[in-house]
């Protein structure tokens, strides 16, 4: 390894406790260590921004999903995008462009046999800065782009309902059924969200669930009342990315052979008891509907075409994105993963590991 190289240090973020309940300070240890050598046909990225979703939540928990849980001491999985700067792989390059699931550390090294699959990949920064590859085409805008797509199948003249609609996934989720001809219904936390993801996304409407309920009301009264006035025919696709009372609450409204995404249920994802399950599933009965889960890695073969066409979209216009940038580098990571539970995030949330 060059001498350059010899002397960097590598901060990371590693797992040092499941967390139970909201994540705290003792559930992560800071480590330090001399980056390492790639070795022969590896690469070393120097990662620049992080990643971070609400999918990190229940990747440090015990027990069976979609993929295995981070293992104590390890590394906490994070994707992100970074720069080559040592390789002497044939696919790569010093200087490239590159994302992946670097973890929430400052440099990834790839040994040889680990490049093929470890999702490594180059990207094309004229079609989007890097906190756009987080976003609309990273991740979060694949999974928004094949949730709608390949599982809702969405048909112009249809309602499309999108919780968490000012979030990384619900933001691309409403712009794309949009573009597609649906009417779009979305909701969010607060005043300010509601109106940007009507003003700047072009939403048809959005139902603020933090709107204060009357008196003797259930909080989630606004949520249906938002329904009734904004989906008047009835909801066609739900886009869920929340869970909780308010899948219940457009359960109660949805149309003859309607199609359900389940993406996340962030409300339910610091849950200290058993997760809230659907009270309403008979309406999928009622109405033939169907309920259907998206992991994202299921269409990662796909994802170069998903990418040219919404690149496309946000050259012309038809696609804006925003994105909450916190600055801090990894020591500021586990305060700032626990905004996505708060809301206090405004868009996708990175975070930046260094100058890009």
């Amino acid at each position: 390894m060059p001498t350059t190289l010899a002397t960097l240090i590598n901060h990371q973020v590693r797992l040092a406790a499941r967390p139970v309940g909201l994540p705290k300070a003792s559930d992560w240890h800071l480590t330090a260590e001399p980056v390492a050598a790639p070795g022969d046909g590896g690469v070393l990225v120097k990662v620049l921004a992080l990643s971070l979703d609400p999918a990190m939540r229940g990747w440090m928990n015990e027990g069976r999903s979609y993929i295995p849980p981070v293992g104590i001491g390890e590394v906490m999985r994070a994707g992100g995008i970074g720069t080559v700067i040592a390789s002497s792989h044939p696919g790569f390059a010093v200087g490239d462009a590159v994302s992946g699931i670097p973890g929430v550390q400052e440099y990834w090294a790839l040994p040889a046999d680990q490049v093929a699959r470890s999702g490594l990949a180059k990207i094309d920064l004229r079609l989007g800065s890097v906190p756009q590859w987080l976003n609309v085409l990273g991740m979060p805008g694949m999974t928004g782009y094949f949730g709608l797509m390949d599982v809702g199948q969405p048909k112009a003249g249809e309602t499309v309902v999108v919780s968490g609609a000012a979030g990384a996934v619900g933001q691309t989720v409403g712009q794309i059924a949009k573009i597609k001809g649906c009417r779009v219904v979305g909701i969010a936390g607060g005043p300010a969200k509601c109106d940007w993801v009507v003003k700047e996304l072009g939403f048809d409407a959005c139902i603020d669930y933090k709107a204060p309920a009357p008196e003797g009301a259930k909080r989630w009264d606004a949520v249906r009342e938002g329904l009734r006035q904004h989906c008047p025919k009835g909801v066609d696709i739900y886009f869920d990315n929340v869970g909780g009372e308010i899948l219940d609450t457009v359960l109660a409204k949805i149309n003859l052979k309607a199609r359900i995404i389940i993406c996340g249920a962030i409300s339910q994802y610091n849950a200290t008891s058993a997760v809230a399950g659907p009270k309403n599933y008979l309406s999928l009965l009622v109405n033939r509907a169907r309920m259907e889960g998206i992991v994202v890695f299921d269409y990662a073969d796909r994802y170069p075409q998903a990418i040219a066409e919404m690149a496309g979209y946000l050259k012309d216009g038809r696609m804006v994105s925003r994105e909450d940038v916190i600055e801090g580098g990894v020591a500021a990571f586990p305060g700032t993963l626990n905004k996505l539970f708060s809301g206090e995030n405004f868009g996708k949330l990175v975070l930046k590991v260094a100058d890009y």
